[in-house]
């Protein structure tokens, strides 16, 4: 997570400084998204054939080489290949690293277990962002270091001796179903997707062409991703107490609302800024999962694996598109229309949302579903903070006394 969180960053920022027009380099980092939907396709037919252990190391290595081509090579073209292959690789890291967890966790340590798995990837993902300022944007050595990070991530998966047993690929479920049954969540995922990518993709643009120094980047970064952290866990708890539908309902609206307020005031001072895009992000990240646990009230143990694996495809698509809409607006409009796409994207969502069904009773209520959304997004697909793969296990439903246990990831 730290070399994920740290290329990705560092990506907008060299294209800025490279003068890259925004348009372009919103597809550059689409591309990303592009290779990760093929990425979650084609990673349960290789862990079949050769197992998790090389399939890990194959794609770490990749994911490093590509790293090193973007350093070697500051092209638009070469940089929308690397991002598709290291978008293909990370998809593949993450269906090994949670069917093994999934695999190895029972049902009374796997909500535990998941909770501090999403801790390590919110605070490698923070993380990541302050390491941009240990050398120059404009040379090679970040880059390094991003390839460094992600090689030694081989290592203690290579060298363990743990054996490690496959899991079976659930069936697909189809999306009508899943639409028809829960019209709201399945549309909260995509449009969870299309923020999330936004907001790690082209954050950094935003924050360059706004005047940021290196240091400012990395702060307005941190700032958005440890706000989500925090206001995850929180916000999924209280969706276990009440509607699911009103807590999206809210989040979005209070999503818009801040976006709106800086778009209209303008130029902020520092610290007003920062807090009120922590306010932001730390509402509008909460999406997925308030959507997916939303989705997965309405289903059966038995489909939620299947129902996981095609939510993870919709929220993926939708981030493909995110970052490519974003760049062409701010190349139109200025620095501004990053807010005002994110404002306008919500506040769509607003309007299209309605009541369509009662409300889930309390009684039926699964947990909250902890899930990756960010993560997707930072070079990482918004999905990969999905937190569901193809070789996941299902997940029990909690009895009564169950209630107060921390959040499980699907």
């Amino acid at each position: 997570m730290l070399g994920a969180g740290l290329q990705s960053t560092l990506l907008g920022v060299r294209a800025t400084i490279e003068e890259f027009p925004t348009t372009v380099t919103g597809i550059v980092m689409s591309c990303y998204y592009v290779g990760y939907l093929i990425g979650t396709r084609l990673a349960p037919q290789l862990l079949r054939r050769v197992g998790p252990v090389r399939v890990f190391a194959t794609l770490a290595a990749l994911a490093s080489v590509a790293v090193l081509v973007h350093a070697s090579w500051v092209h638009p073209g070469p940089w929308g290949v690397m991002r598709f292959l290291s978008g293909i690789c990370f998809a593949g890291i993450y269906v090994v690293a949670e069917s093994w967890l999934n695999h190895r966790a029972t049902s009374s340590n796997r909500g535990r277990l998941l909770a501090i798995y999403m801790l390590v990837l919110y605070v490698g993902l923070g993380g990541a962002q302050f390491l941009l300022v240990l050398s120059s944007p404009q040379s090679s050595e970040p880059f390094m270091l991003v390839s460094a990070l992600i090689s030694a991530a081989m290592v203690p998966i290579v060298a363990s001796a743990e054996e490690v047993a496959e899991a079976p690929v659930p069936q697909r479920v189809r999306f009508r179903d899943l639409y028809r049954d829960s019209p709201t969540g399945v549309v909260a995922v995509a449009i969870s997707g299309m923020i999330s990518s936004i907001i790690f993709s082209m954050g950094p643009v935003y924050a360059r062409l706004s005047g940021f120094g290196t240091r400012g980047v990395a702060e307005f970064m941190a700032v958005s991703i440890f706000a989500a952290v925090l206001t995850q866990y929180p916000v999924g708890r209280l969706s276990d107490r009440i509607d699911r539908r009103t807590v999206i309902a809210s989040m979005c609206l209070l999503g818009t609302a801040v976006a709106a307020v800086i778009e209209v005031l303008g130029p902020l001072p520092r610290p007003l800024f920062l807090l009120l895009s922590a306010l932001f992000s730390g509402a509008a990240l909460t999406l997925y999962s308030l959507s997916v646990s939303h989705v997965n009230d309405k289903l059966a143990p038995s489909q939620m694996v299947a129902a996981s694996s095609a939510l993870l495809l919709i929220n993926g698509t939708a981030a493909a598109f995110g970052p490519t809409l974003t760049g062409a607006l701010m190349s139109a409009f200025g620095a501004r229309a990053y807010f005002g796409t994110l404002g306008t994207v919500l506040a769509l969502y607003d309007l299209w949302r309605k009541a369509r069904r009662q409300p889930v009773p309390r009684s039926e209520k699964g947990p909250f579903i902890n899930t990756r959304e960010l993560v997707t997004s930072a070079g990482l697909d918004p999905a990969p903070m999905a937190g569901v793969e193809p070789l996941e296990l299902p997940l029990p439903r909690p009895s009564v006394k169950d209630a107060g246990a921390a959040p499980s990831s699907p």
